[in-house]
């Protein structure tokens, strides 16, 4: 099947299953919605009739009083009221009566006149002072004969003499609830129609896209020029620059040409220091300043031999050379490689914490994963305040073992980050010393080739958290 048709068919289902959902939710939200509503209605209608019914109850004409005559003249002749479609003819309210002790005095079905009704939640909590209401089934067996009531107190002062009940069946309700569904439906119905449009033009589209990258590595592959198409895409447009970024890079002429234009520019601001001092030197200046210009010939020397050799070892590294996997405990690495450092961090007065947390041997190769989290502490030290606290840590996980850098810094500038592991590249130091820029990117490396990752990001509170994680096999 074609990679469209996937597409459609995968949104058509997705969109199918999403509308299901909806459905269900709306369905069972619709019910009980319409039933609050009436309730409410009712919980209005009881407080108005609560009045009428204290003023029979005071007089003892429950049966024959002003609340008893208006209910028989109700449903004398038919009401005619057509709601949403729906033809009402009639109500089909029941009202009862009941005094402090809950016994019936007086019930529109005429059915349960003087029962003891005080243990129904209606009576019973409005007889309290509570709120008091139910829903009780006519015919046990059958949801559809359940009935709410809706109580009222009829209160004398403080003193509450009895209370009135409104109930209404909730089959009244259903043409509501009914008529909620069928929209719905029309609704759910609708919106599919719309999908089925909606995903036939993002297939087009993505075939047409798909074609367009076709079409250039094709014209690639047999060495005609093309230009990259513009496809109106941020993943097909990066699909289209690693495409030309790869053609590049087969051609060999992308990597020597970073290589050489990198190594070019690092090793021109040493040279010309170096040769600043020898033009000086040779002019026999005093020894104090001789001194001085010794001191930074050997500085900027030094520096390029730590370049070069740094280079070397990352492009060994890169050719898959120096892979000799051992068994090593990872905090026992951790510790080693910290310790090393304490003296640094000693001389620049920064804590160093560490907190290394024993795992079971991990197959590594304990030289690389030691200069890497060694080339994350001592980027840390670098950027870590005068008195601040750099944090070392590391756990085992599921799958793993994971250290984490954390230091007090000034954290990575925005513009930075999406450069932040690319060779030669580095941020001012503080303190105004330089870097090679490679001490991150061969982090990476070392997590790429053990299978693992590299991240940093800076902290919520400030500083930069660095974090390696490398897999229990150590294999990628």
């Amino acid at each position: 099947m074609r990679i469209g048709l996937q597409l459609l068919a995968g949104l058509l289902l997705i969109f199918a299953l999403a509308a299901w959902f909806v459905l269900e939710i709306f369905v069972e939200e619709i019910k009980p919605g319409v039933r609050s509503a009436a309730e409410d209605t009712l919980v209005d209608m009881a407080q108005i009739l609560a009045p009428l019914a204290l003023a029979d109850l005071q007089e003892g004409k429950m049966a024959n009083g002003r609340l008893a005559h208006a209910f028989a003249r109700l449903n004398q002749r038919p009401i005619n009221a057509v709601i949403d479609g729906h033809l009402k003819q009639q109500t089909e309210y029941r009202i009862y009566v009941v005094d402090a002790k809950g016994k019936v005095l007086y019930d529109s079905s005429g059915r349960d006149l003087g029962k003891d009704y005080s243990r129904w939640n209606d009576v019973h909590l409005t007889l309290r002072g509570q709120y008091g209401a139910r829903s009780t089934r006519s015919t046990p067996d059958d949801p559809a004969s359940s009935v709410m009531h809706v109580a009222a107190p009829l209160r004398e002062g403080d003193e509450i003499l009895g209370s009135l009940t409104v109930a209404k069946p909730n089959h009244t309700l259903l043409p509501m609830i009914e008529r909620g569904e069928r929209q719905l439906l029309q609704a759910a119905a609708l919106m599919l129609l719309i999908a089925l449009l909606i995903g036939g033009l993002l297939v087009w589209w993505l075939n047409r896209s798909i074609r367009k990258l076709e079409t250039y590595a094709q014209a690639v592959s047999q060495g005609e020029p093309a230009q990259l198409p513009h496809l109106y895409s941020l993943e097909l447009d990066r699909l289209g620059r690693s495409l030309e970024t790869m053609r590049r890079q087969l051609d060999g002429k992308s990597y020597i040409e970073q290589y050489v234009h990198s190594l070019t520019h690092e090793l021109k601001s040493p040279l010309a220091a170096i040769r600043g001092a020898g033009e000086l030197l040779a002019e026999a200046p005093p020894p104090q300043v001789a001194t001085r210009f010794i001191g930074n010939i050997n500085q900027e020397t030094t520096r390029m031999q730590q370049l070069i050799e740094r280079m070397l070892q990352l492009a060994r590294l890169e050719s898959g050379q120096d892979r000799e996997r051992q068994a090593v405990e990872p905090s026992s690495l951790g510790e080693g490689v910290a310790a090393a450092r304490q003296i640094v961090a000693d001389r620049r007065n920064i804590t160093l914490s560490r907190s290394l947390k024993p795992a079971r041997p991990q197959h590594w190769d304990p030289l690389l994963v030691g200069q890497a989290l060694g080339n994350l502490i001592d980027n840390a030290l670098d950027f870590s305040p005068t008195a601040g606290l750099l944090a070392i840590e590391g756990e085992p996980t599921p799958d793993g073992y994971r250290f984490r850098v954390k230091d007090q810094g000034p954290g990575i500038p925005d513009f930075a980050l999406p450069r932040i592991f690319e060779r030669f590249y580095s941020l001012p130091r503080p303190n105004g010393a330089k870097s090679s820029g490679i001490g991150l990117s061969f982090a990476a490396e070392v997590a790429r080739q053990h299978g693992g990752s590299l991240t940093l990001h800076n902290g919520k509170q400030g500083g930069v958290l660095a974090e390696l994680w490398l897999p229990t096999s150590g294999t990628t």
